[in-house]
């Protein structure tokens, strides 16, 4: 954007361009640079409303860096010198909601599970990292995500972590779903129409799970609530030569990164506020 400075356009473009990082993740190193860029150039929290609006809209399909962004413009309204106060506080925020889930989530895995896992969230990491800190004794089936293979990340970390670990290609989700006690899945957005929003696979994860009936649970807390509806909702489309397809006259590449999942496929959901089941039940 023409109105933004070097600095800001860096900090834009490294928010438009990473497709390895969950949506957490990406919040909260998008968040933690702009703390470093109003600290850095104090002038800065005078002009920061281009920077924000361009980053609240940079990417649609992870909701949890456009609520942030809501929330520190919420917080700032009037106050532009509250800036680096306020983004700390909201960093505090969403580190404590995520800490909280991964203490709810924790309860849902037993001694000798082995959870399937889509992608490569950075919520389900984190819930995984304390089960292995713990002591307890599980393994993951993790898909390699296509066209970007961020499950290869996922699936090097947790073997660091002394994790045994199955790497599958996505289609044989299905073929490896009998084999697991539960499936852990990221969220990147909660629709208000009975859907969430993950990265594209996550749909035949899910309809492998119900098929096989093994409970499949949603992380997702509430920075990802959404008043958006699966007909409103943007889904992001990347490049299509990530797909690395033929370059033939008549093919048509597409690359749509995320999709919708009802919740009727879904166990239940997992927030920092406890864990609910689907149909609507009690609380946990």
């Amino acid at each position: 954007m023409a109105d933004l400075d070097p600095q800001a356009q860096a900090l834009l473009q490294e928010v438009e361009q990473d497709t390895l990082s969950g949506a957490s993740q990406l919040a909260l190193t998008t968040l933690r640079n702009l703390h470093r860029y109003v600290t850095q150039q104090p002038a800065a929290k005078h002009r920061l409303e281009p920077l924000l609006a361009a980053l609240a809209s940079a990417r649609p399909s992870m909701v949890v860096i456009g609520n942030s962004i809501a929330r520190l413009q919420r917080a700032m309204a009037g106050n532009p010198q509250s800036a680096d106060k306020a983004i700390l506080t909201l960093i505090t925020e969403l580190e404590s909601a995520t800490s909280q889930l991964v203490s709810n989530a924790r309860t849902l895995v037993h001694s000798g599970n082995t959870i399937l896992t889509h992608s490569a969230s950075s919520v389900v990491f984190q819930c995984l990292t304390q089960l292995a800190q713990d002591g307890v004794a599980f393994s993951v089936i993790c898909t390699q995500s296509s066209p970007g293979f961020e499950g290869h990340g996922l699936a090097k970390a947790l073997a660091h972590l002394g994790v045994p670990v199955t790497l599958i290609t996505d289609a044989q989700a299905g073929l490896f779903m009998s084999r697991a006690d539960l499936v852990l899945t990221g969220c990147d957005c909660w629709l208000a129409d009975h859907h969430f929003i993950n990265k594209s696979g996550t749909l035949l994860v899910a309809l492998a799970a119900r098929h096989m009936r093994t409970p499949l649970w949603v992380l997702a807390d509430t920075f990802r609530d959404s008043p958006a509806t699966v007909e409103t909702f943007h889904l992001e489309e990347m490049p299509a030569e990530e797909l690395r397809g033929p370059k033939e006259t008549g093919i048509t590449a597409r690359n749509i990164y995320f999709e919708p999942v009802p919740d009727t496929l879904v166990t239940g959901r997992v927030s920092e506020r406890g864990v609910f089941s689907f149909p609507a039940g009690p609380e946990r």
